[in-house]
């Protein structure tokens, strides 16, 4: 059954002034649609300038055969998605390391007396170490002179061309040169999918997880790569004391992303990648919100 919205608008111009529309219909995809995303289309597909509130009113869907076909709602013909596993308290990402702790500083209940009765807060503390969930390695995480979180460049983390390799773990543990021959990755952020996300927050998780070799660092330096990352545990085989792929990388200022998930659902190309961490000095890793931007 096809379902289209009934609603009626009101928009105000930020400039003064505002248009109105009544009993204004609305193919829509699914069952519901919420009235965000509806201001979002009426200000997108009608090329509104200076739109400032928009109010939905008299919502209600009603069952009836689409106008026009096809309509995509997307914001701006783009999709968004989150590539970034959830930090919460006790969580272990790396074993041997602590876990989060989060906690409150000030509860809602003892701020009540700071304010007037009706308004409260909470102040979250928050302690952990850098390598807690999705995070990013810089080069001073490897290399003392290297530079810190702070120095590391918005252009560097942000909006990346990125390029999906898909490598099956169950054939084979590590992921050497092959694996990237035959792509077009220079210049690109490289992500690694090897559905190792699928055990998170497990033992498994921890237990001979995908890495890449001495030989696949070299190459991804050697064709000029912006960032790589990968959805297992590790850029590196942690079963050795040796880290070979974080020290080539973070020597040629490449950026890591670890702890990756859902690559699976990114096409091979046509997206764009960030990881952006917060600017904080003398520190090498920290958790982002690692994201992919596909434009439809």
């Amino acid at each position: 059954m096809e379902k289209r919205v009934q609603f009626d608008f009101e928009v105000k111009f930020t400039n003064g002034g505002g248009i109105q529309g009544q009993e204004f219909r609305l193919d829509i995809p699914q069952d519901d649609i919420s009235d965000q995303e509806l201001a979002d289309y009426i200000v997108e597909d009608m090329r509104l300038l200076m739109a400032g509130k928009v109010r939905i009113l008299n919502k209600k869907i009603i069952t009836e055969k689409h106008k026009r076909k096809p309509i995509n709602l997307e914001l701006k013909g783009r999709k968004f998605v989150d590539l970034s596993h959830t930090i919460e308290n006790g969580l272990v990402s790396y074993k041997g390391l602590p876990a989060p702790l989060i906690c409150d500083y000030m509860s809602r209940e003892e701020s009540r007396h700071l304010y007037d009765e009706g308004t409260e807060f909470r102040i979250a503390k928050i302690e952990m170490v850098g390598n807690t969930g999705t995070y990013l390695d810089c080069p001073f995480h490897r290399y003392e002179q290297g530079k810190d979180l702070s120095e590391m460049s918005i252009q560097q983390l942000t909006d990346l061309d990125g390029i999906v390799i898909r490598v099956d773990s169950q054939v084979s543990r590590s992921i050497d040169v092959d694996c990237f021959k035959g792509k077009e990755i220079r210049g690109k952020a490289v992500l690694v999918n090897t559905g190792w996300d699928q055990f998170w927050n497990s033992d498994m998780y921890f237990e001979n997880h995908p890495y890449l070799t001495e030989g696949a660092a070299r190459y991804l330096i050697d064709c000029e790569v912006k960032l790589v990352g990968i959805d297992s545990m590790n850029m590196d085989d942690t079963t050795r004391k040796q880290r070979p792929v974080h020290s080539l990388l973070l020597a040629e200022e490449i950026p890591i992303v670890e702890h990756l998930c859902k690559l699976d659902q990114l096409p091979e190309t046509g997206f764009t990648f960030t990881a952006l961490p917060p600017k904080f000095k003398g520190t090498g890793t920290f958790p982002v919100r690692a994201m992919a931007k596909i434009e439809l």
